[in-house]
């Protein structure tokens, strides 16, 4: 970064190991000195940068299209896949076709997510379980229902079939999406808030290069990346380099037309209009 604000701007940071390719080349460059990041939870992170706690950073895509009207969203650069995206899952001791009326819990820590599952369950499916929200404990959801949607690590491990007990199906949301609607799917953009955008263009352009030159680092480096954060996390090396490189860190025409077929089925039922903008940062 090269502009200097009077203050740090304040940036979120999910916790998972999705985001990690587009912060591990801010702590190479040293541009985390000049950032005041908070490190928490999608969901929580959505909600800081709705009530202004929060300049920029990460939003689950729905909370996102509820507050397009706020915030601005940062071109090519989201977390999505085209595809499989191995870390949002549907486990299930069942047929996803034999879900109606069985309880299904969802793992309260995405709203992107658990819509897509809904979504996927009602018009693809066919069917309309009994959803309840609970913490993300793959094991703890089984004991109280039939199916459970996990995000994140939690979502990895189900992915890698490292599941509480035997028999269990594991479907991929960003599969099952691309199978039936042909697109990439989104679940989380980069936003700024339109006011702290009005005040300090010159710091949201420089945090907005700082990221994208952070991910093209990432992704570059990727087998590194892998390796360090393998000797923190439970996932090995290999693995991890999978992961990286089948998440979609794009938010292009392809990407844009994803949220634009997600939000025109669900923005009736979900809190926004299914015609809503998205308006992207214009480059300077």
């Amino acid at each position: 970064m090269t502009a200097q604000p009077s203050t740090r701007p304040r940036v979120g940071h999910i916790q998972f190991l999705n985001c990690l390719p587009l912060y591990w080349g801010l702590a190479r460059t040293g541009t985390l000195l000049d950032l005041e990041l908070t490190k928490d939870t999608p969901e929580k992170l959505s909600e800081q940068l709705v009530n202004g706690a929060l300049d920029i950073g990460p939003v689950t895509l729905v909370e996102f299209l509820r507050n397009a009207e706020d915030l601005v969203a940062l071109p090519d650069i989201a977390v999505g896949c085209d595809g499989p995206v191995m870390s949002c899952e549907i486990v299930s001791r069942r047929p996803l076709e034999e879900l109606g009326g069985a309880r299904v819990a969802l793992g309260a820590t995405s709203r992107t997510s658990v819509r897509l599952a809904q979504l996927l369950l009602a018009e693809r499916y066919g069917v309309h379980p009994e959803y309840f929200s609970c913490p993300p404990d793959l094991t703890a959801m089984l004991r109280e229902a039939d199916a459970a949607v996990v995000i994140g690590d939690v979502g990895l491990r189900a992915y890698l079939r490292a599941l509480p007990e035997p028999g269990l199906q594991v479907h991929d949301l960003g599969q099952l999406w691309k199978e039936w609607t042909g697109l990439p799917f989104v679940f989380a953009v980069w936003a700024v808030r339109r006011d702290y955008l009005r005040r300090e263009p010159a710091i949201v352009r420089a945090v907005h290069e700082a990221f994208l030159a952070s991910r093209d680092l990432s992704l570059e480096e990727v087998a590194k990346v892998a390796e360090q954060a393998a000797r923190w996390e439970p996932f090995e090396a290999p693995v991890l380099e999978r992961y990286f490189t089948t998440l979609d860190f794009r938010l292009g025409g392809e990407q844009l037309a994803g949220i634009a077929e997600f939000a025109r089925r669900t923005g009736a039922t979900t809190g926004y209009p299914a015609d809503v903008r998205v308006e992207l940062l214009r480059r300077a």
